[in-house]
């Protein structure tokens, strides 16, 4: 590695560090705030939130690894198995983190859709099944490279190759029992077009689907709901009631339509221009690189906070201890004035 590769490397590190270390910091309180609330109110140990609570601790792990995961895409020299698990590991993180969000999407579509039926889901019935299901397959799915399906083959590219071509060895490396570490050399291509297209945004149109459907379902109902109220009221034109109504539930579309343009647009953004890249198989610039993936992959994990931090019942028991250590604060301040 050259000086001019070392540099880049450096500034490549320093740049994913600056931008993920806050993002990564205020996603892991942000968890720990939800999930202590569920853990001290009762009333909400049932299996509804044990399948967020499962999300949370998914979401938690992704900001834990957010740091590590804008790394894959920056040629660094490790051993082999350090390199699998910098890739494997936050893979299985994300993927685990997409089933257990699809899963607390699709229990919540089944409550409003199907509500008579919503006790009786499988799920419900066999709850460590379901936990299995989430966690499980993306843990076989993540470590298929390590189990051989990777472009590891060609024992002469050891040592490192920061800065060259797909195909170009440099021959003066140094070994040391290291390698270049890159995505490229982890996962084949064909590893990436079936967990994008055969996972990820099946995944992403899933939910936004059960999203519409609900928003659809609460449309009809609640213009059901004006007309019994017109009926009773007798009266053709809209109340107070029923715009009021009709406001809160143009405001739900518009918060679903704006958190689904800033927490999944900008990942489907970076997940195409990646793809684009690997199949035009060129050399772009890793500062692109490091901010479409941190801005990706960060909007994606504050999909669960915005779900989380909406309820009131998830907020609560920390609101309590805010406002008793504001009180008690409060009190010491007059005491020690007078």
């Amino acid at each position: 590695m050259d000086c001019n590769d070392s540099r880049a490397l450096l500034s490549g590190e320093q740049l994913i560090y600056a931008i993920t270390v806050p993002l990564s910091t205020s996603i892991i309180l942000a968890n720990l705030f939800i999930i202590l609330g569920i853990a001290c109110n009762r009333q909400l140990h049932n299996t509804t939130n044990y399948f967020f609570l499962s999300l949370l601790v998914a979401d938690l792990c992704t900001g834990v690894a957010l740091p590590f995961i804008p790394l894959m895409g920056v040629n660094r020299e490790l051993s082999v198995s350090a390199c699998m698990v910098a890739h494997v590991f936050p893979n299985f993180l994300f993927l685990a983190f997409l089933f257990n969000l699809v899963m607390v999407h699709y229990e919540r579509y089944i409550c409003i859709v199907n509500p008579l039926h919503y006790s009786n889901l499988w799920m419900h019935r066999s709850f460590p099944l379901a936990l299995l299901i989430l966690w499980a397959p993306p843990l076989l799915f993540a470590s298929l490279p390590a189990f051989g399906w990777n472009n590891w083959t060609a024992p002469d590219w050891n040592g490192c190759c920061a800065g060259s071509q797909k195909g170009a060895l440099l021959a003066n490396c140094s070994t040391n029992g290291t390698a270049c570490c890159s995505y490229r050399r982890v996962f084949p291509n064909a590893f990436i077009y079936l967990e994008v297209y055969g996972l990820v945004l099946p995944a992403i149109l899933t939910i936004a689907g059960m999203t519409g459907r609900v928003l659809w379902i609460t449309r009809g109902q609640l213009k059901d709901i004006c007309r019994l109220h017109r009926s009773v009221e007798r009266g053709s034109q809209a109340s107070d009631r029923e715009q009021r109504l009709n406001m809160r539930y143009t405001r739900c579309v518009v918060a679903v339509s704006l958190t689904f343009l800033a927490c999944w647009v900008p990942y489907i953004i970076y997940m195409h221009v990646c793809v684009a890249f690997l199949i035009s198989d060129t050399k772009w610039s890793s500062t692109t690189h490091i901010v479409l993936s941190c801005t990706g992959i960060g909007s994606m994990a504050v999909v669960p906070l915005m779900l989380g931090l909406a309820n009131r019942q998830y907020t609560e028991p920390a609101n309590k201890l805010f406002h008793k250590l504001r009180d008690r604060w409060r009190r010491t301040q007059a005491s020690e004035d007078v």
